[in-house]
């Protein structure tokens, strides 16, 4: 007579033990198996194509009814399982009791629900079995319909995926800053985002959901923590699976993250056995297929008294979502003892890294093309030394001779309708149809589409546009490039930001064809100044790509201590103010306090761990950081004026505290440096600062491009105004075009003998509606950076081991 088995839980992990088993020995044991699913086991992997369409449910069903009852298995599918009584060995259903002898446990796990005030509105669903797969079919059978996914991981995307092909306006709401992190990293986060975004799908990565709004019961939007609501009919989330270890921890059954196993896949008690994503081995978890279908053919051999161990194997990754090959494998963490092989093809997409450490791969992770997965997995499991092949390992074992990357791939992958020349609005296509029509020169181009013939900015992008339309017979001239990461100039790389809309440093790095992971410290704070000036609203600035100086919010001296600069607001205090600063002084046996060329009072000698405190003392005298250490304004210096002084003509007290109070805390390229006068006789020295202003009877003189450091130079006159705020918006207008259009590191002074002083008064003086256009352009900015840094990290006490944001990964480069 056979022994009775019970299975719970018809899943694919239960199905591969039922097919070994039955395989082996089909009369070892009568088989009764409950589902609460109304049906038997079919391929979980494969309900994204039945949600896109691209398949039917009857096509993914792996045991059909027919096979059951070729094997005598009795099904209880749609019934769940209420207690394990394991003194008696029996199974208690809701339809009735079943006798066992051994027992198997494969309740696979459960969604993750986050408990957000709303998660039980009616609309508010998991994505794990064909009934959340249909509920979703049916929203794409309705017009306008709009969901949320919650969560970025592969289920998340394959839901979104799925109802994007159904018609459903789609939104992915994730809290990390890249897709699938667990799998990916950032480059190739950020390649999977932008083919999910070219598909129609709107994502929202470091998006943290607070609340589910509801109407009469049922969703209505999500609202997010920064007040954003994305309406919706429905909201999926797909933020991670638990162990199903209710029934188990009922029974007595030892768990932890899952029912305990051991290396048969016998639990606590000798006569039940787990399996799938509900048992934990040896403090694993599993959620991948493969240890599962291992895992299952241990379990039959257990029961059949066969000798079998599972091993919990390392395993690879790959996988498709939405079209887009995906492959990882091993730890691609980043660490000093490891180092990078990098391959980016931007113009196919494809993005490679292999991860070594003591000349072994480690880790992999590819985007695109992912044919040599296995090749690299197999070596990361054997461990092979690849010294010898260092120089060719990433193209493969295909790879049969030298490869090299066209420096220019970058710009011949532009679309005919991006734009070259923003002053002019000059297309590639305009430029390549002049370079077909007879233009061999950078003086015929000009000539011909007027493109790089005002600021100047485009010359380098022209001339490569040029270099790949006229191949031998054109040689581009030998522009600096930034660093040894990229062949591009300052001005061609902030051209392709722009033209092609790159928001994120890793958009940088895959698409511009970096070659190195993440940059190096030249080219990295560059990379970071131009998308936050370019993008304010969609970059958050990275403090980890910025100089020593910016990072810790004040000034290194040569002995290892800081100097410490509070704002005065063009140069006025109060006896309040300098209280603070005394004591300050006393508190923090400051050796040096100096009063500085741009009126304020600089605290020389400040221990680093004394930082935070110092900071926090003056913030409660209400003083903020002066910026003496950014390359953004440092000061608004001014003379006293028509307050106090006989030969006053205007209030330039009252417009320096103005502009500083208007123009604080923005980044710029380079230092920034401003003074107003108030009257020719200069007392603040307006004329050789970066942006100068001269009051005169009739109003304002307003100069730019004075220089009175390594390089001594007066400023030249941009404009006169009559009224202050015509000088306010003068001036953040011109700041706001240095911002957009400089070379990172170059002063105003550089900027404007490049671009000419002529063109800078065409964009900012003659074209009113422009000069709007810029200062507003700088408000939307300052909306998101004008705050003080010393308030974010200051503390009433000293921090013994204060480490300011990042570590010192720049400072050797300021």
């Amino acid at each position: 007579m056979s022994k009775k088995l019970v299975v719970i839980g018809a899943g694919m992990a239960s199905g591969r033990m039922l097919e070994t088993l039955f395989d082996a020995d089909p009369a070892a044991y009568d088989v009764t198996l409950f589902n609460t699913e109304p049906r038997g086991n079919y391929n979980r992997l494969m309900l994204s194509p039945v949600l896109s369409g691209e398949k039917t449910y009857a096509e993914i069903v792996t045991h059909d009814d027919d096979w059951y009852a070729q094997h005598n298995v009795t099904c209880r599918f749609g019934e769940r399982v209420v207690h394990i009584d394991r003194d008696r060995k029996v199974v208690v259903g809701e339809n009735g009791e079943v006798p066992y002898d051994k027992l198997v446990l494969g309740m696979g796990s459960t969604p993750f629900m986050i408990p957000l005030p709303g998660h039980d509105l009616d609309g508010v669903i998991p994505y794990r079995d064909l009934e959340d797969t249909e509920r979703m079919m049916g929203l794409g059978a309705k017009t306008g319909s709009k969901a949320v996914v919650i969560g970025g991981g592969l289920l998340g995307l394959e839901a979104a995926a799925g109802m994007a092909a159904q018609g459903v306006d789609v939104t992915v709401v994730h809290i990390m800053g890249h897709l699938m992190e667990r799998q990916l990293d950032p480059a190739a986060g950020y390649l999977l985002r932008k083919a999910l975004v070219d598909k129609g799908i709107t994502v929202m990565c470091n998006a943290n959901s607070k609340e589910i709004l509801g109407q009469d019961g049922k969703v209505r939007a999500l609202l997010l923590d920064d007040g954003t609501e994305l309406p919706c009919d429905l909201l999926v989330m797909a933020v991670g699976i638990r162990p199903a270890t209710a029934l188990g921890e009922a029974a007595g059954l030892a768990t932890g993250r899952g029912i305990h196993v051991d290396d048969q896949m016998v639990t606590s008690d000798a006569d039940i056995l787990a399996l799938g994503e509900c048992v934990e081995h040896n403090g694993a978890v599993f959620g991948l297929v493969a240890p599962l279908y291992d895992q299952a053919k241990v379990l039959a051999q257990t029961l059949l008294g066969q000798e079998a161990t599972f091993v919990n194997k390392e395993v690879s990754t790959k996988l498709k979502v939405t079209g887009c090959d995906l492959f990882s494998a091993g730890d691609f963490a980043e660490g000093d003892d490891r180092e990078d092989i990098v391959f980016r093809d931007p113009a196919r997409g494809v993005y490679k890294r292999l991860i070594l450490k003591d000349n072994r791969i480690i880790g992999a992770v590819m985007y695109g093309d992912t044919a040599d997965g296995a090749w690299f997995y197999g070596m990361i499991k054997d461990g092979t030394d690849v010294s010898d092949m260092r120089d060719t390992l990433i193209f493969g074992p295909a790879y049969q001779g030298g490869a090299a990357l066209d420096p220019m791939a970058a710009v011949a992958a532009l679309p005919d309708e991006a734009e070259i020349c923003g002053c002019n609005g000059v297309s590639k296509i305009d430029i390549v149809t002049a370079i077909q029509g007879g233009a061999t020169t950078l003086g015929d181009i000009r000539a011909t589409t007027k493109a790089s013939a005002s600021c100047g900015t485009c010359t380098g992008l022209v001339e490569q546009l040029m270099g790949t339309t006229l191949g031998d017979d054109f040689v581009i001239p030998t522009d600096q490039a930034i660093c040894g990461c990229t062949d591009l100039t300052h001005e061609a790389l902030r051209r392709l930001i722009k033209s092609q809309e790159l928001k994120s440093q890793e958009a940088v790095w895959q698409e511009l064809g970096w070659q190195t992971l993440n940059g190096c410290h030249t080219c990295r704070p560059a990379v970071n100044y131009y998308l936050l000036a370019d993008w304010p609203l969609e970059y958050a600035d990275d403090p980890q790509s910025r100089f020593v100086n910016e990072r810790r919010h004040a000034n290194i001296q040569k002995d290892g201590t800081y100097s410490v600069v509070p704002r005065m607001w063009g140069g006025i205090t109060t006896p309040d103010e300098l209280r603070a600063i005394a004591d300050a002084a006393d508190k923090y046996n400051v050796p040096t306090v100096k009063v500085t060329g741009g009126q304020r009072i600089d605290l020389l000698g400040v221990k680093r761990e004394d930082l935070p405190a110092i900071w926090f003392d003056l913030n409660q005298a209400g003083m903020v950081s002066g910026h003496a250490y950014s390359k953004g304004l440092r000061t608004v210096k001014t003379c006293v004026g028509t307050d106090h002084c006989r030969f006053g003509t205007q209030d330039s007290t009252g417009l320096g505290i103005k502009l500083e109070k208007e123009l604080w805390g923005s980044w710029t390229p380079h230092k920034l440096k401003l003074a107003v006068s108030g009257c020719p006789r200069n007392c603040a020295e307006a004329t050789c600062k970066d942006i100068g202003v001269i009051c005169v009877d009739s109003g304002y003189e307003i100069s730019v491009g004075g220089a009175a450091g390594m390089e001594v130079k007066e400023t030249e006159l941009l404009c006169k105004v009559a009224t202050e705020a015509e000088a306010m918006e003068v001036i953040c207008a011109f700041t706001q075009l240095y911002r957009e259009q400089a070379k990172y590191l170059d002063r105003i002074y550089k900027w404007v003998a490049k671009v000419g002083l002529e063109w800078c008064k065409e964009q900012v003086v003659d074209d009113l509606e422009n000069r709007r256009a810029l200062a507003d352009r700088f408000e939307v900015s300052q909306s998101v950076y004008r705050t003080d840094p010393w308030a974010e990290q200051a503390r009433p006490e000293p921090a013994k081991q204060f480490t300011p944001i990042a570590d010192l990964t720049l400072e050797a480069a300021e």
